[in-house]
């Protein structure tokens, strides 16, 4: 049994002379496929480039990412439309997309503006959203909330929040937390905040080549390393690695449907 990466980005760039290599690795680490979401205009074609190569391993997401959300951001949002409305291109969610405040809050209302226009192409499309959020969760949950009851489904990515965050997020059905290498650091609060967490709610995840997992942390992060959040999962949840895999490869067909 193997288990599923639903968050790398390994188009970029760091992965230029070795993505071969990356997936291989991956593949003999045991994972079974691995979801790639979207950043910004530029990344797409090598997104989509690299998916077609992989038909079947490699799964592509369309969304802009709300650090990407910046002058001409209009342009881009409308070619993503088009992209999505082609229904061409086999994208299985509407992501990376979301709200973070963290570096500036310069673009503050059309990230918000943007994040809804974001969440009303998975209505139209009935796809899942995988969402990014960073110094914004009350601003995330005000926005989700309007939406409750719309059939809506996703991935809080890159999930490192508190217990009482984790509960906020989780009172979104059909939505699971994502996560990956920073449970492993050694100053994680996660191990605590998951003991709260039912297993049948979370994904895994590497958002490669960002937050490897401890023993690989500070080098370049890969989807064969999410084995590590793997085994760290099955310890806090007090069961098997192959139950961590079981239990988050059916949360990953809840949410995204069309791979079932």
């Amino acid at each position: 049994m193997g288990f599923i990466d639903t968050h790398s980005h390994i188009y970029e760039p760091e992965f230029k002379d070795d993505c071969d290599d990356v997936i291989k690795r991956a593949k003999e680490a045991g994972v079974e496929k691995v979801f790639l979401p979207n950043v910004n205009l530029e990344s797409i074609e090598p997104m989509l480039q690299l998916c077609c190569k992989n038909k079947g391993y490699l799964y592509p997401m369309i969304g802009l990412h709300p650090e990407d959300i910046k002058e001409g951001y209009n342009d881009a949002l409308c070619k993503m439309y088009e992209m999505l409305a082609s229904n061409k291109y086999e994208v299985i969610a509407v992501g990376e997309v979301g709200l973070d405040y963290y570096w500036t809050k310069e673009y503050y209302e059309e990230q918000k503006t943007v994040f809804e226009q974001q969440i009303g192409w998975a209505i139209e499309f009935g796809l899942p959203l995988m969402l990014h959020t960073r110094s914004a969760h009350q601003e995330l949950v005000e926005i989700m909330s309007k939406y409750k009851g719309r059939g809506l489904s996703g991935v809080f990515h890159c999930f490192s929040g508190t217990s009482e965050e984790a509960q906020e997020l989780l009172s979104f059905d059909n939505f699971m937390l994502g996560i990956g290498g920073v449970l492993t650091f050694k100053k994680s609060t996660l191990p605590d905040v998951l003991k709260e967490v039912p297993l049948e709610r979370i994904v895994i995840e590497t958002d490669a080549p960002y937050l490897a997992p401890v023993p690989m942390r500070g080098k370049r992060n890969e989807p064969a390393y999410a084995r590590h959040t793997v085994e760290r999962l099955a310890n806090i949840y007090e069961t098997s690695v192959e139950e961590i895999m079981s239990v988050t490869n059916d949360n990953v067909k809840r949410v995204f449907k069309c791979l079932n």
